[in-house]
């Protein structure tokens, strides 16, 4: 049985990629350093299948604290997911913070690997928000990388620490720029989960912007089967995007939760926020070339099966 450790291991993608996993007969460690971003018992509840699992082990810990040799030197495979999102709240005094679990993190962890010697794969999390202000498809060769938010700036920070890394010494990195993710436990800060929880309370909900702007939507089982295929296909020195395959607006998706909870939204138009991009689009045919990748859920269906998530624990977002 190998060995592979989920860094960010309670949060949206860490929790239901470690299940996947454990589902594979992996054995998984676990990090995860409880940060404050949103409530802790929204992570608790991420973590509640995998904690009933023998083959999982979790540690409540700061990775720029704990000893990553001896874990890393035991295992075969690292998903690196830990980090700081949010672009709106990357302005001003909160930085620093993303300096340090976005690119300080990083750089830790990769010194580590670089150590162990010991990963037959590195998988490393990186965003669509490294592309900044782009009209039609993102291409990760032929499109210029230009964040317009200090979140973009340390994500495409860290994917260059991965560059050189897997150049100078060989690690096999593989990085996965998601373009905005959701599904059932998506971070409650989210818009997919503003806009839910406001039906189901039946509150006022705004939105940021006219409601025009576009994003390639990727539903969280696509994003998962994305990261173990890299696995499946022994990749190493790639990036690629992995995207939903269609790009919405915000107002399609509106209309689309009303349709699904049978509740008219109460929508408040604000200015758009500093860093919030117009638009962003997948071009996702190195994914399918590289790792086979097809993303399997339509976005109502996916939306669907968020909304009865949201549905059936609303106590921990409320």
């Amino acid at each position: 049985m190998e060995t592979a450790v989920v860094t960010g291991v309670a949060g949206f993608i860490g929790s239901q990629l470690a299940e996947r996993l454990l589902q594979e007969n992996f054995k998984v460690i676990g990090i995860d350093n409880f940060t404050d971003y949103y409530p802790k018992k929204i992570k608790e509840n991420n973590l509640k299948e995998c904690l009933k699992n023998k083959n999982f082990s979790f540690m409540v810990k700061d990775i720029i604290e704990i000893d990553l040799l001896p874990l890393f030197q035991k295992s075969q495979y690292l998903f690196h997911l830990a980090a700081q999102p949010g672009v709106r709240s990357s302005w001003g005094s909160q930085f620093e913070l993303y300096v340090k679990e976005n690119i300080l993190v990083t750089q830790r962890i990769l010194e580590h690997a670089k150590a162990a010697n010991s990963f037959k794969q590195i998988i490393v999390a990186s965003s669509s928000s490294v592309y900044g202000k782009q009209e039609g498809k993102m291409n990760e060769k032929n499109t210029f990388t230009k964040p317009i938010s200090p979140y973009g700036v340390t994500k495409l920070a860290a994917e260059n620490l991965c560059c050189i890394y897997a150049e100078n010494y060989n690690l096999p990195i593989t990085t996965l720029r998601y373009f905005t993710v959701y599904g059932p436990r998506q971070r409650p800060e989210m818009a997919f989960m503003q806009f839910i929880k406001a039906a189901l309370t039946n509150s006022k909900l705004t939105v940021y912007g006219d409601g025009l702007q576009t994003r390639d939507f990727t539903y969280i089982d696509d994003v998962v089967k994305a990261s173990i295929s890299c696995i499946e296909n022994n990749t190493s020195h790639e990036i690629l995007n992995i995207g939903g395959g269609l790009a919405m607006s915000i107002n399609d998706i509106l209309r689309l939760i009303i349709d699904i909870s049978q509740i008219e939204l109460k929508v408040l138009y604000a200015h758009k926020q500093k860093g919030d991009v117009i638009h962003t689009e997948a071009d996702i045919s190195k994914a399918m070339k590289v790792i086979n990748y097809h993303p399997q859920t339509k976005i109502k269906e996916g939306l669907t099966r968020q909304v009865e998530f949201v549905k059936n624990n609303i106590s921990l977002y409320t």
